[in-house]
């Protein structure tokens, strides 16, 4: 936007001293230009990210079909990669420098990774969800159990029913053991300072560690072994506790390490308590983390077999009771029927698994809706009119101002 001094100003030097002389907007300059967002690419940046992609991919198609013997689809993506690193690496370079070039270069690194992961993640959950897609599609598979079916058997008999009731009891008695001893654990580790806290996050990361086949033998000596009680759902239970509480206590305590110390500073300098800041401040602030923590202990447990097959053993029948005798889960589900090899048998296996993964993410968008901080509303914007900038700034209403009127005292 150009500026232009007023055209109608004195000019001999005794009109000059005291005039004051205000800039106006020239007609003939060029329009304003909106700017754009900085987190947004432009139509070149776009441009040139895309076209970098697909000559990676065309230089990769060349080396590896035509100048080198590199058959199979491996060494084609890690030639488009490598190719689509080097295109990138010189348009940057060519167009902002080595220091854009370097950004540009670890974005790529980044989105690619993350491309991975995903079509990792996508391509293992339609794999199984394909391969137990036979009996998905029967009704009975999701209201009966496996009572008097054998392997051989179509899909119109049996179902997944007896897992699942199982699995989710099993869960519940975990999460209903871990979650406060997890939680409560964070929290001694987070805010009560001392030398036994260190001892506790010590023992607890080396827990992380443990192997579940060792948890499934501790409960099975001490609860089944040494108390006398029968295998149950119980006892699998309290050996899935054992594999989820330290994976809860320490993200716990990784989460509220974040928490401000200003806001604990706050609610003490107001006069709360310890109890009242950890219950009233921190905790509420650390929910969406703690739910995290939550969904990856269950993401532990519930997958669990070797603790299960231990201490709960294999019931083929609904059992809703999880101290009356065996109790089947849906990783032991998936392990007995694979174990047999028949292909009806494998079918229902990776059925279940699909079912396994739908239950899990049925918890995980649970979890995160109940720890989801509240909205506050806010009135609905209203549409304001087009200002014109030209006409809305003040120097140009108020136009030259006037010298001072001369008098005896001021020549």
């Amino acid at each position: 936007m150009t500026l232009a001094p007023e055209a109608d100003v004195p000019q001999t030097a005794g009109d000059v001293v005291g005039q004051t002389f205000l800039p106006r907007y020239d007609d003939d300059a060029a329009p304003v230009v909106p700017r754009s967002s900085l987190g947004r690419l432009t139509a070149d940046e776009k441009f040139v990210r895309i076209g970098s992609v697909v000559s990676g991919l065309a230089l990769a198609w060349l080396i590896t079909q035509r100048l080198l013997p590199l058959e199979g689809l491996p060494w084609f993506v890690i030639v488009a990669f490598a190719c689509t690193l080097a295109v990138t690496w010189v348009t940057a370079a060519m167009t902002d420098g080595a220091v854009h070039a370097r950004d540009r270069l670890a974005a790529t690194v980044m989105t690619t990774g993350a491309a991975l992961v995903g079509i990792v993640l996508v391509s293992a959950v339609v794999f199984v969800a394909v391969k137990g897609w036979g009996a998905l599609t029967h009704l009975n598979f999701f209201t009966d159990d496996m009572s008097g079916v054998g392997p051989k058997d179509g899909f119109d008999q049996g179902g997944v029913l007896h897992a699942v009731i199982g699995s989710l009891i099993q869960v519940g008695i975990a999460v209903a053991i871990t979650l406060p001893l997890g939680i409560g654990t964070a929290v001694f580790m987070t805010e009560v300072p001392g030398r036994f806290a260190k001892i506790v996050r010590t023992v607890v990361e080396a827990m992380t560690a443990l192997p579940s086949i060792v948890a499934g033998l501790f409960i099975y000596t001490v609860f089944i072994v040494a108390l006398g009680y029968p295998r149950s759902g119980l006892a699998a239970g309290l050996a899935i506790s054992v594999m989820m509480l330290p994976i809860i206590a320490r993200a716990s305590d990784v989460v509220l390490r974040v928490v401000p110390g200003g806001l604990r500073e706050a609610s003490l300098a107001l006069g709360a308590s310890r109890w009242r800041t950890v219950w009233h401040v921190v905790l509420p602030t650390a929910r969406p983390g703690l739910a995290t923590a939550c969904i990856l202990g269950i993401a532990r447990g519930i997958g669990e077999t070797s603790p299960v097959l231990l201490t709960s053993g294999n019931a083929q029948f609904v059992v809703v009771n999880p101290t009356d005798g065996v109790m089947n889960s849906l990783p032991l589900f998936v392990y007995s029927l694979v174990r047999t090899g028949e292909p009806n048998a494998v079918a229902r296996a990776f059925a279940g698994a699909t079912v396994l993964l739908a239950v899990v993410m049925v918890l995980f968008v649970t979890a995160r809706l109940i720890a989801r901080p509240k909205r506050t509303k806010t009135p609905r914007r209203t549409r304001r009119p087009a200002v014109d900038v030209v006409m809305a700034d003040p120097l140009v209403e108020m136009g030259p101002v006037a010298p001072p009127a001369r008098t005896e005292e001021n020549p």
